[in-house]
């Protein structure tokens, strides 16, 4: 069976005409890939996140058996409101070797290449599988793939590795910080601004809660990252949306701040919250004596966890003999990786682009980074055949 051929600069503008901002879904280039690797005969299922608008595709090329290599990439793009692009961001642009477009670098070039290398997957009668794995909401907190990390582990033959192409410039990333966002919510008691002692000042006690992770961050840096590879070298500790009040003569009964941890993979996962929870209980009391009903609710809304180096990672090795390189690196920012090795497959990352050049106006990828993708991809061939 013969089907399209695209070249990956072909393959790319096709998935950046694309819209697949998390707030769409993206369905209709889950079906142009359908079509795609139906022309060539490559089996493949879906694994829905929400039915009929956001899903995952998971396809095998060559014997479906254990010990096989997972290509995964999310199909999510962050948005483009109120940037300043230069370029259509959903035309690929072309200028002086570099490919503009949302989503080039974060990560459409990689599903690029690997859906181009299609062919010549099939024409080397593997011995042992490659799955594409193109996920959905990525961008949200690593959400979308869950179901179909659930699915490889319940249903599939277990993989040996996972490479995740976020852009790492090609260079094999062993580890990466968790992520945990959590949303506090202080419960006061509304007064006339002139009778504070009848009120509970909600904006106050979140005040206190804010010196509080001030503190908190403050010692995390003091601990510092022993391993000495991560930049910043430390966990971190960030809070970035509060709202609170409703006129300035009203002691405000409500106030709420969400706010993230971006814990070193070998951290203590339950400091913060405890040591959180513990300062909030302080104050609960003294906010009580005034209104029963005031209070302090924190939760986890989504945590994703990091990914830690493997002794003898068979990604990892494979990985760096594809890329040619003698040294993994640690990154800051989060992926689906750390899901893959949470559920027993050893996972890198790896991949096309930079992610200095991620979310920003007018990005971009260099062509040349798509030429090493390839070569990578060429050598996972030879591996395997």
């Amino acid at each position: 069976m013969t089907g399209t051929h695209y070249s990956t600069e072909e393959m790319l503008a096709r998935l950046i005409s694309f819209d697949t901002t998390s707030r769409n879904g993206n369905i209709p280039l889950i079906e142009f890939v359908e079509d795609y690797l139906d022309g060539w005969g490559v089996p493949h299922f879906r694994v829905d996140y929400e039915a009929n608008r956001k899903t995952n595709l998971f396809a095998t090329i060559g014997p479906d058996i254990a010990g096989g290599i997972v290509l995964s990439g999310h199909t999510d793009v962050v948005p483009v409101d109120g940037q300043p692009w230069t370029s259509d961001p959903f035309a690929l642009t072309a200028r002086d070797g570099r490919l503009f477009g949302r989503g080039t670098c974060d990560m459409k070039g990689f599903l690029a290449v690997c859906l181009a290398e299609v062919p010549n997957f099939l024409a080397a009668k593997l011995s042992s599988p490659i799955h594409l794995a193109l996920s959905c909401d990525e961008e949200v907190g690593c959400k979308g793939v869950r179901p179909l990390v659930a699915h490889l582990r319940d249903n599939l033959p277990k993989p040996r590795a996972v490479i995740v192409g976020e852009p790492t410039s090609m260079q094999v990333v062993n580890a990466h910080k968790s992520a945990v966002t959590f949303s506090t919510e202080v419960t006061g008691h509304e007064a006339h601004s002139s009778l504070t002692h009848h009120g509970v000042n909600a904006i106050l006690v979140a005040g206190e809660l804010l010196c509080e992770i001030s503190r908190i961050r403050e010692h995390l840096i003091e601990l510092g990252d022993p391993t000495h590879r991560f930049n910043p070298p430390y966990s971190t500790i960030h809070v970035g949306v509060i709202e609170g009040g409703t006129a300035k003569n009203i002691i405000p009964r409500k106030c709420s701040f969400q706010w993230e941890t971006r814990l070193l993979p070998t951290a203590d996962t339950a400091y913060v919250p405890h040591r959180f929870e513990s300062f909030s209980t302080r104050l609960e009391p003294a906010m009580k004596v005034v209104a029963p009903e005031a209070g302090i609710a924190t939760q986890a809304v989504n945590s994703v966890p990091g990914l830690a180096p493997e002794k003898d990672s068979p990604a990892e090795n494979l990985a760096l003999h594809l890329a040619g390189a003698n040294s993994t690196h640690a990154v800051s920012y989060c992926t689906e990786a750390g899901l893959f090795q949470q559920i027993g497959i050893p996972a890198v990352i790896c991949g096309p682009g930079s992610i200095e050049q991620a979310h920003k106006p007018d990005e971009y990828i260099d062509m040349s980074e798509l030429r090493k993708c390839e070569a990578f991809m060429g050598k996972l061939v030879a591996q395997l055949s």
